[in-house]
């Protein structure tokens, strides 16, 4: 007899586990499968470790700075294993952490590789054999993992992805990262701070490339400022690894091509859904580059067939997922009679995004040029750290927060940051496109001092000239 639920959730990340909790707290019978780790990707192999990465990095940072302010440290040094040790301590309290959730609200946890054998039901096969789950709807958490390169498979040895890179056998000497979206920033930003030698080679025209122009140029010249190289509109041509290191030959932006010899290499140049071998097709779910298609609310178009996170289209993001999560559980105890939940459709346009470098980055809505380009007419303004008390206090004057209103309505379109503690800033954008805020609002509200937070009203009142510090 198969175990009977009202939600089974297959992955267990940031959008699968919020779902099973939202679900349960609905009145759902609820189960979730996981073949690793409760927690998935993120919580044990991404976002979190990697800021406890990031963490004592910028400590490390500030030690060999501490002369800027008024203070001596001396013969200070850097223990790689200890700090990793410690990020996967900090990832192991979090897995923990989600398993007590999960006893507290009565979800059932099976340990397994989960497939789709019919509508409505799951084989799981894990150490104890193979079980089958049965529910009215299920959810499709399953993620995604780095993408590898055509011509070099990471090894762990020399080329690293992601999860590689968070617990390095040695400290790179010379490391090349491959790909400057955030995952390949925020690396070569934490091992440039540890002391290795870093190059970053992206594809495209300039860094970090979804954000805005003028924070992709700022960004690429603080980079620069430390110590990297920075190759922009240039490609890996090939990878030659050896127990010697790894001979790159490198394709810039006037075509020449150049090698390269480095200790290690990083892959950050995207991510493969994890969509294949677990039922999709037969069960009827439509997929685009192995992206299952859903809408707003995370159905598949499937009876009972829902999907979230990394797995779907993007952008791919941990708190996208997590959201996502809460309205497909709150969709599907609609369906299944509850008149008090009213979910939304997720809007694109609200997802903030984050890059914790050093400068770090946060964003929401439309960059300048994607609003030109979608027809609106828009005033822009920017504030730069240096004419804020509290960063020159802290230290940290460099970086701007920059805003994009539509000049006939005064939507708030846009915001882009970069600088110290951007990543905490940004929310309150959020929140004001959210609520659909004009300038006015924004104008009209007060913001304390001395923070950063002053900032965010200035470039406001910079877009319609009516700055104050500047």
């Amino acid at each position: 007899m198969a175990d009977q639920y009202d939600l089974i959730v297959l992955g267990s990340g940031p959008g699968g586990y919020v779902a099973a909790i939202r679900a349960a707290q609905l009145g759902l019978r609820t189960a979730i499968v996981e073949r690793e780790l409760l927690g998935g990707i993120c919580l044990n192999w991404g976002c979190i470790p990697t800021k406890a990465l990031l963490r004592s990095a910028e400590i490390f940072h500030y030690m060999n700075h501490a002369k800027d302010y008024g203070l001596a440290a001396e013969k200070i040094t850097a223990d790689l294993n200890a700090v990793v040790q410690r990020s996967r301590g900090v990832a192991k309290q979090l897995n923990q952490g989600v398993t007590h959730l999960m006893k507290k609200n009565k979800i059932a946890v099976h340990m397994g590789t989960g497939k789709l054998v019919a509508p409505g039901k799951l084989e799981v096969t894990g150490d104890k054999g193979t079980e089958t789950l049965e529910a009215k709807h299920i959810i499709v958490a399953t993620g995604a993992r780095a993408r590898d390169l055509p011509f070099a498979k990471a090894d762990g040895k020399r080329v690293w992805t992601y999860r590689h890179a968070m617990v390095p056998p040695e400290m790179p000497t010379k490391l090349l990262v491959i790909g400057s979206g955030a995952i390949g920033i925020e690396f070569a930003s934490f091992y440039n701070d540890m002391g290795a030698d870093v190059a970053v080679v992206e594809m495209l025209d300039r860094v970090v490339p979804v954000e805005d122009a003028d924070v992709s140029a700022f960004l690429e010249k603080a980079l620069k400022k430390q110590g990297m190289t920075i190759m922009t509109g240039a490609g890996v041509e090939s990878l030659a690894v050896s127990d010697a290191g790894v001979a790159a030959k490198i394709k810039g932006k006037d075509g020449a091509v150049v090698d390269g010899q480095f200790s290690h290499v990083i892959v950050a140049v995207g991510i493969v859904p994890n969509t294949e071998s677990i039922g999709l097709e037969e069960v009827g779910a439509k997929l685009d580059r192995g992206f299952i298609q859903i809408d707003g609310y995370g159905h598949t178009g499937v009876p009972g067939l829902w999907a979230i996170g990394d797995c779907v289209p993007g952008p791919w993001l941990a708190h996208k997922a997590s959201h996502e999560g809460v309205t497909a559980a709150e969709s599907i105890a609609k369906e299944l009679g509850n008149a008090d939940v009213h979910p939304h459709p997720l809007d694109p346009n609200n997802i903030p995004g984050c890059t914790y470098c050093h400068p770090q980055i946060a964003s929401v809505g439309m960059t300048e040029a994607k609003a030109k380009e979608a027809g609106f007419t828009v005033k822009v303004g920017a504030f730069p750290f240096m004419g804020n008390g509290k960063a020159i206090a802290l230290g940290e004057a460099e970086g701007f927060v920059k805003t994009v209103f539509d000049a006939r309505t005064g939507e708030l379109l846009g915001a882009h940051m970069i600088g110290a503690e951007v990543t905490e800033l940004i929310q309150g954008y959020v929140v004001g496109k959210t609520l659909e805020t004009t300038e006015a609002e924004l104008m009209n509200s007060i913001f304390p001092h001395p923070t950063l937070s002053e900032m965010m009203h200035e470039s406001v009142l910079a877009a319609y000239g009516r700055a104050l510090h500047i």
